[in-house]
């Protein structure tokens, strides 16, 4: 496989230092002063890290002439020179990937679809292998850098060990998949949970920037949650956390495949709605695309599936917004191509369940394409790259 990356080290050896980059790259232009308020840092601190930053062509410093002080240090800003590397993110669903080409600010420069014909490991990585193959090749156009792959699965993953403990869309169990993928590719490589990977490009260039405390909530093949608790995304000890699709929500509810009964997964998931629609309505719809065309037709059953499923969906965020007090809630996923048809059930089971001054949480829907969780996973390896010490 030809390619024009190259191994390189961020020049930010500090959790300081990194800190201060990260503070650039998701709310920047910003002047040192602003950094150092920002970061909690000290303007010298600030001063320390950003010179190597320069140097490397990392950060640029925005001369503004109406902004100089007639005494002491000119206060210019500083950005992120987006184009100073590139990264490669790949989303794999259980039946296609998606690849993005994305630059440093994780902006999508290309972006690939492929169909997945084969969901064993090897076939799978031959599949990211000859798609990760067709984007260095147009990163080899531009002249600039790949510094890192970034994979997002679904599933319990280990993004430290690197490693698939299981995903029940692919059938994977205990798959070393950045072990494997770097050996394929050549590329320092980052795997993650789909959820957590979308939570880091929310956190950093979507509707988390600058706050502390969220979460965001997908529901679509699946209902998935990634948190981010005093700033950090949160894994989980054993590399799960916000498992809320298995949270139980109907106790008599209908059987989850985790072996629990009533789970948010179980009511909500696509599977389930399309299930429940056979079930109650006698008609035989294909997948989600007829059901929601059934409902939007003002079939009785079908609209109480999804009545149902926003239900569920409604109490789930009550339980994350009870247990963490999050300052926001992002829902998203492919599921929200029905939004109209639960939008009313997730508000009203959320204000009737969350407690107190939790309630106050500011739920958002953020319609996102799948290539914004490739971007996601272009995001982990962004982080991977400029937080080399600080993995989690």
């Amino acid at each position: 496989m030809s390619s024009i990356h190259r191994a390189e080290t961020f020049p930010a050896n500090t959790p300081a230092a990194s800190q201060i980059f990260t503070t650039v790259l998701s709310q920047g232009p910003l002047t040192r002063l602003e950094v150092a308020r920002r970061a909690g840092l000290s303007p010298a601190a600030v001063t320390k890290a950003v010179r190597p930053l320069i140097e490397a062509g990392y950060l640029v410093e925005d001369v503004e002439e109406a902004a100089r002080p007639t005494l002491g240090r000119p206060a210019n800003p500083v950005r992120v020179d987006g184009g100073r590397a590139l990264f490669i993110g790949v989303k794999v669903t259980g039946d296609e990937i998606i690849g993005v080409l994305t630059d440093l600010c994780c902006r999508i420069r290309v972006a690939r679809h492929a169909p997945l014909p084969d969901r064993e490991p090897r076939g799978v990585l031959a599949s990211v292998a000859e798609l990760a193959g067709e984007l260095l090749a147009e990163a080899g156009d531009l002249g600039v850098p790949v510094l890192g792959l970034g994979i997002a699965v679904s599933g319990d993953v280990d993004r430290g060990a690197g490693v698939v403990r299981y995903s029940p869309f692919l059938q994977w169990r205990d798959v070393p998949l950045a072990e494997l993928a770097a050996a394929t590719t050549g590329l320092p490589v980052t795997v993650d949970n789909d959820v957590r990977a979308l939570t880091v490009a929310e956190q950093w260039f979507g509707a988390g920037v600058g706050l502390s405390d969220f979460a965001v909530v997908t529901v679509g093949a699946g209902i998935g949650c990634g948190l981010v608790v005093h700033g950090r995304v949160v894994a989980g000890a054993h590399g799960v956390a916000g498992e809320i699709g298995h949270v139980t929500v109907d106790p008599a509810g209908p059987p989850c495949h985790c072996g629990n009964r009533g789970c948010v997964e179980a009511i909500a998931g696509d599977a389930a709605i399309v299930r429940r629609i056979r079930e109650t309505t006698g008609v035989e719809v294909a997948d989600t695309v007829e059901a929601v065309e059934l409902a939007h037709r003002g079939n009785t059953g079908a609209r109480e599936a999804y009545a149902r499923a926003g239900e569920a969906i409604g109490r789930g965020i009550a339980t994350v917004a009870n247990l963490l007090g999050p300052e926001r809630v992002i829902i998203s996923g492919e599921g929200l191509a029905a939004h109209d048809l639960f939008a009313e059930q997730i508000r009203d089971a959320f204000a009737a369940a969350a407690f107190g001054s939790a309630a106050q949480c500011d739920v958002q829907t953020r319609p996102l394409p799948f290539e914004e969780w490739a971007r996601g996973a272009a995001a982990t390896a962004i982080q991977s790259f400029i937080r080399a010490d600080d993995q989690r």
